[in-house]
């Protein structure tokens, strides 16, 4: 992996706050001539820092209003009930995020989904019946203080 220097970092920092930017625009808020600026994104891109590029889309607008964060803790704690439940997650288009935690549970899930009815159906149909799933917590979001931030790099 290659080293950040201050222009890759503003670069970094430049993209999070708009990743639609021209290549003009972003050379000319970092301080470089475009045909040095394409080559560093370039390098950026193809060493792995960015990861890629999406629209950020309101959740509410397209009716995905409640936000949920749920602990799931798993009958066995062995690599293969990890590898069968991480492969069995992927498939689910609520899951947001999933994250394998240390301390009193297993893993931590971000959904997102209508309403409770919605999450009802989602917590019977699909959480509670992927692979060596023993329990659940769930924690619905009253409100989104901070929901997406950019990276503090």
């Amino acid at each position: 992996m290659t080293e950040l220097d201050r222009v890759d970092r503003r670069i970094l920092n430049e993209l999070q706050a708009d990743g639609r930017m021209t290549n003009a625009e972003l050379a000319d808020r970092v301080g470089l001539a475009p045909t040095s600026t394409s080559e560093r994104l370039k390098r950026l891109q193809k060493s792995g820092y960015i990861t890629g590029f999406s629209a950020r889309i309101d959740p509410h607008m397209v009716g995905l209003g409640l936000l949920v964060f749920v602990e799931v803790s798993l009958d066995k704690t062995t690599p293969d009930a990890f590898d069968k439940f991480s492969r069995a997650v992927r498939q689910s288009r609520e899951v947001l995020e999933c994250h394998m935690v240390a301390g009193g549970f297993d893993y931590l899930v971000k959904a997102r989904v209508t309403d409770m009815s919605h999450y009802r159906t989602f917590l019977g149909d699909v959480l509670l019946n992927l692979p060596g799933v023993s329990e659940t917590r769930t924690y619905p979001v009253m409100e989104e203080v901070k929901p997406e931030g950019p990276l503090p790099i």
